[in-house]
């Protein structure tokens, strides 16, 4: 992968990658309206914990719907998100992992680095609408959120966060940049924010095993042991796994990548109108894509 040719350097969103998924993101997710700035989960949940936090009233009711499938109680666990630490969030998107771990860390003093997407096309401000979405749930509730650090990801960004400051860093789209040609500089970037001994999380719709990978990950699958070799090349040390967010039901050979099941239920291909006339029912029987769980440790 380290001699990726230069069409693996594009700055590409095709086949609903990147900039359409962030943009699908942000047009589903409804906030709910707060009066408080930082409302309580309940009085059975002590503030400042995980379970606090995934329990949030904060969260959409679309997003909480999504748990049984995403499993973020169980995955920050096995990541080993701890209170007080210092974690990057790449491309976080509408914020669905964001509105569980920034009260988190803003509750324990830690701090998060959220690392958006670069916007690669001044033509198109699809992404800076996401972006200053986003950035607009975090600064009108500071109490919640917290200190969080505005920082940036793509072809030409800068560090994620001083360097060898974070504890973690977490990644939820590999797709993506692997359809950017930005991959390996995803997987560098987060080594270089890592102190020694920091931990990589990733989570990654997981292509099934043997044939070759597509480079630009279209379907939005990846193989596991693709992301492993991103991750060694860039210096990281392999930690385990979990099937925590296993689905197998997932055949892996929808008609629009994955993109076909829940949530983003695609009709037709990218940038084509829905199609009125598709057929929803076994894809949503599937429910929402086979993913990989990784930890990666920086030595």
């Amino acid at each position: 992968m380290s001699s990726a040719t230069a069409s693996r350097r594009r700055w590409l969103f095709g086949a609903g990658a990147g900039l359409g998924v962030l943009a699908l993101a942000a047009c589903g997710r409804k906030a709910k309206p707060a009066a408080a700035d930082a409302p309580a989960a309940g009085d059975q949940l002590e503030r400042g914990t995980l379970e606090w936090a995934v329990a949030g009233d904060w969260r959409p009711a679309s997003d909480r719907k999504r748990d049984a499938a995403r499993h973020p109680l169980e995955t920050l666990k096995f990541f080993g998100l701890q209170p007080g630490m210092t974690v990057v969030e790449l491309w976080p998107g509408a914020g669905w992992y964001t509105d569980i771990i920034a009260p988190f860390l803003a509750a324990t003093k830690g701090k998060l680095y959220a690392a958006n997407l670069e916007t690669p096309n001044p033509d198109d401000n699809a992404a800076d609408q996401v972006v200053a979405a986003y950035k607009k749930m975090i600064t009108d509730k500071p109490g919640l959120y917290g200190p969080v650090e505005f920082t940036t990801f793509g072809p030409k960004s800068g560090p994620l966060a001083p360097a060898g400051s974070a504890d973690m860093v977490l990644f939820f789209n590999v797709n993506n940049w692997m359809a950017a040609g930005v991959a390996e500089k995803a997987f560098r970037d987060a080594y270089a924010a890592l102190r020694n001994g920091g931990v990589l999380g990733i989570e990654q719709a997981r292509a099934s095993v043997g044939g070759p990978q597509d480079p630009l990950a279209v379907s939005g699958y990846v193989q596991t042991d693709y992301v492993k070799q991103f991750a060694a090349e860039a210096g990281f040390r392999y930690d385990g796994s979990s099937e925590i967010n296993a689905n197998p039901k997932d055949t892996k050979d929808h008609p629009f990548g994955v993109w076909t099941l829940p949530p983003t239920r695609r009709s037709s291909p990218w940038r084509k109108p829905p199609n009125p006339a598709f057929d929803h029912a076994r894809y949503d029987a599937i429910g929402e894509p086979d993913r990989m769980t990784l930890r990666f440790i920086k030595p």
